[in-house]
């Protein structure tokens, strides 16, 4: 036995006897070592093991029994505590830890950049820096990604100074997590220039991220540029590449390049992956190729809800309700989980097929199911029901709604709007101001279209002001409501106004002019403005030659017209219907051309509509041709066989040429059939208040003093040169008694009644429900010029702007 020299103890070596090998022993103290280095390592992965499968208080367990424990031990324990939340836990523990090295600060900065914690991640960050550690790529990347999450872009700002000034702007990892920081923080030319910035340095993470940032911020041409240069780079895509490129494709229905898309995607392995099968799906959806989307979805191993949603989605987009139904059948018999996705894509069939009994089936499972109470859902159910008409299911929904959004009072708002429910619209836009919620382009579209429709100008101009105080950026839809507000408020200059001041017009903006001109009486300027319409590059669709052979007919544009129906078909492919048919028998009958208006009419493509047969018996009272007017009159009886208005056009063609027994014999008839006139009223809104006129009303608390006014104003007319026309007073009494009654019609108690209460100067403001008739259009005449007023009275055909004697309509009315 030899004795080591240096430690003075014996020692053993391995000493060879022919083939036996003798092991070298070890002394008892470091045998004690060794075996503590291999229980700690032990433990050490014992300890890791337990952390990763989130078995984390038996980790704990392990960790409180460990004799030592060195820097692995505390940083695996705090990393498993800050990845699953505990972070009071992870806090204590870096607390007590007597090795904190720039490792485990990155542990506890991570766990709360992964919970959100903006506030104490930052705090963190910066107590490192003072406690002397310098941050490296990873804790950079964990508070970069944090930024990216929340969108926090100043914060991301300040974290790119520090990497400049750590010279951490070449590091890859870093340069990385900054262009998809300023990405996600909608800061895409930022991106680009770093992104640019480091040709020699991009790995697959920081291509991918800048496909995503295009695709993002809706830059989907340069995504698509991106993706190409990345694969011609050599670049490998994976899982998160593909969708991105994907939505970019379906943003602009570059479909071509997705199905090489597909190709590359089915070459490089990655076609069974969910999330790539469904960026697949919703592309091939969006691009309207529904048949490749449905073969990707059967092929589908697993049923992804998100996937069935994007081909409901596509389904429902192109009008295939019935195929987008059989889907959410199949969703439900394969016991997939519907989510509050899928729930309004499927009502929005029911909003098209009007299918009733179903909604209310799936408005049941949605109850059921315990969808109820999600807003998205409940603003789908208000919407379908509105656009179904059901106005009482619409708003039990939208009134048991806890939360309601600006989208939960838009589709009520709208949906009463749409459904000629005008007054209750305008109460709920008012009530929706009330309860603070700030309105959008939609709500305040359909809030101008229903003051359009019930002429409420005051109101009008309020809801108009809240528009420009709102800050919204412009919008067409809004600006194409208040033109056709003002224009149909008989304020058409203020319309005119709007016009000028829109950036973007289009073919309802210049139709909404042509239509609001011509009913005030302003032909002429609808022609000429038709052709600034041509002028422009705006093509004119079915509705726009309404308004303009509208146009012509009430400023007896005679030739205009028949050019403008002409060109119709033969320039713009538009084929006349009943409504273009109507306007010119008026035309041709306002102009004497009764003759051909009746040939017209038997050459019609289409079977005349009641709106035919009413022009052209207008056409033959204001001629005075009986027996055509009788024709017409039984044709309506027949399509419209409750409607007063045929009956009492008869009636008073009789009554015009003395026929009075066959005046009679129509009353009687409607009599007997039940049939009631409307009566005619009219109204004038001062202060805020409606006050109605009926024909030799005398309910007005004012009643003294507006007929005194009406005595006043017929002696002042008649010294100007006005003779009532007895051919309007259509009871068989003497001529005193004709004239009387034609004194106290509904329109001049309203003007009488104006002239009492409004400021001198301003204009009155009247509306009818029925046309005026020919004696007041006259008295209306001299009126405005006797008592220098406006006066703009709106009857059920157009608005008459009296002024200085003249009438706008130009004795077309």
């Amino acid at each position: 036995m030899k004795t080591d020299k240096t430690e003075g103890v014996p020692c053993y070596r391995s000493i060879s006897i022919s083939s036996v090998m003798i092991p070298w022993k070890f002394p008892p103290s470091s045998l004690r070592i060794r075996r503590s280095i291999q229980s700690k390592i032990d433990s050490n992965r014992v300890l890791n093991e337990l952390s990763k499968s989130g078995r984390i208080n038996e980790a704990r367990k392990l960790f409180d029994k460990m004799p030592e424990r060195d820097e692995f031990t505390w940083n695996t324990l705090i990393a498993a505590y800050a990845n699953s939340g505990k972070l009071t836990e992870a806090i204590q523990l870096f607390k007590e830890t007597p090795i904190k090295s720039s490792i485990t600060w990155n542990l506890l900065i991570s766990g709360y950049c992964l919970h959100g914690m903006e506030t104490e991640a930052f705090h963190l960050f910066s107590r490192m820096q003072f406690e002397g550690q310098r941050p490296n790529q990873y804790t950079m990347g964990s508070i970069l990604r944090l930024c990216s999450t929340l969108g926090l872009l100043q914060r991301g700002k300040q974290v790119h100074g520090y990497v400049i000034k750590t010279q951490f702007e070449s590091n890859d990892y870093v340069v990385t997590g900054l262009v998809d920081m300023y990405a996600k923080c909608n800061c895409i030319l930022e991106a680009e220039y770093l992104f640019k910035m480091m040709p020699n340095k991009r790995n697959h993470v920081m291509w991918t991220a800048m496909v995503a940032g295009y695709s993002q911020n809706g830059e989907a041409f340069k995504a698509i540029e991106c993706y190409r240069d990345m694969v011609v780079e050599g670049v490998a895509s994976n899982q998160f590449t593909f969708p991105s490129v994907l939505t970019a494709c379906a943003a602009v229905q570059a479909c071509n390049f997705g199905t090489q898309v597909h190709s590359f995607i089915v070459r490089s392995g990655f076609e069974a992956n969910v999330f790539v099968q469904s960026a697949l799906i919703d592309m091939y959806a969006k691009c309207r190729d529904l048949d490749s989307a449905l073969i990707v979805l059967e092929n589908m191993e697993v049923d992804d809800v998100v996937s069935w949603n994007s081909m409901l989605v596509g389904c429902v987009r192109q009008g295939c309700e019935e195929e987008a139904l059989s889907l959410f059948r199949k969703m439900h018999a394969r016991d997939m989980k519907l989510g509050n996705f899928t729930y309004p894509s499927v009502l929005n069939c029911f909003a098209s097929t009007k299918d009733m009994n179903n909604a209310m089936s799936v408005h049941c499972l949605i109850i059921k199911t315990g969808f109820e109470a999600y807003k998205l859902v409940n603003n789908a159910l208000v919407d379908m029901y509105a656009k179904q008409g059901n106005m009482d299911c619409a708003f039990q929904v939208f009134n048991h709604m806890p939360n309601k959004d600006v989208v939960s009072w838009t589709s009520l708002v709208t949906g009463y709007a749409r459904n000629n429910h005008h007054e209750e619209a305008l109460k709920l836009f008012c009530d929706m101001r009330l309860a603070g919620i700030h309105p959008d382009h939609v709500v305040l579209a359909s809030a101008l279209s229903a003051c359009a429709e019930l002429t409420v100008l005051e109101l009008g101009q309020q809801v108009h002001a809240d528009f420009v105080k709102s800050g919204l950026q412009s919008s067409t839809s809004v600006d194409n409501s208040l033109v056709t507000m003002y224009a149909k408020c008989g304020c058409i200059d203020d319309a005119s106004r709007v016009f000028d001041s829109m950036q973007i017009r289009d073919a309802v903006t210049w139709t909404a002019l042509i239509v609001g001109y011509a009913r005030n009486g302003k032909g002429k300027d609808s022609v000429r403005f038709y052709d600034q319409m041509i002028a422009s590059g705006t093509k004119p669709d079915y509705i726009t030659f309404i308004g303009l052979l509208f146009a012509c007919s009430h400023a007896g544009l005679l030739e205009r017209g028949r050019l403008y129906f002409a060109s119709m078909e033969k320039e713009y492919g538009i084929k006349p219907g009943p409504e273009h048919y109507a306007c010119m028998i008026d035309l041709l009958g306002r102009s004497g051309k009764l003759v051909e208006a009746e040939m017209l009419l038997n050459e019609m493509d289409v079977e005349p509509d009641a709106t035919v047969w009413k022009a052209l018996l207008a056409a033959c009272r204001v001629q005075g041709i009986l027996e055509l007017g009788e024709r017409a009159a039984k044709n309506l009886f027949e399509l419209e066989s409750k409607n007063a208005v045929p009956y009492i056009m008869l009636s008073n063609m009789y009554s015009a040429a003395g026929k009075w027994e066959d005046a009679a014999r129509i009353r009687r008839t409607m009599k007997w059939k039940g049939i009631s006139k409307e009566p005619g009223c009219s109204w004038i809104e001062v202060n805020s208040r409606v006050h109605t006129f009926m024909s030799e009303d005398r309910g007005h608390s004012r009643t003294t003093e507006i007929y005194s006014k009406i005595d006043e104003i017929m002696v002042l007319i008649k010294e100007a040169g006005y003779e009532a026309d007895i051919s309007f007073a259509l009871h068989n009494m003497d001529k005193a008694g004709k004239e009387l009654g034609l004194a106290y019609h509904s329109e001049k108690l309203a003007v009488a009644f104006g002239l009492l209460s409004l400021p001198r100067g301003a204009p009155v403001r009247i509306f009818k429900n029925i046309r005026v008739c020919g004696d007041c259009h006259t008295a209306m005449k001299y009126i405005s010029r006797v008592f220098h007023r406006h006066i703009i009275l709106r009857d059920s055909n157009c608005f008459h702007h009296f002024k200085g004697g003249q009438c706008s309509c130009g004795d077309y009315w």
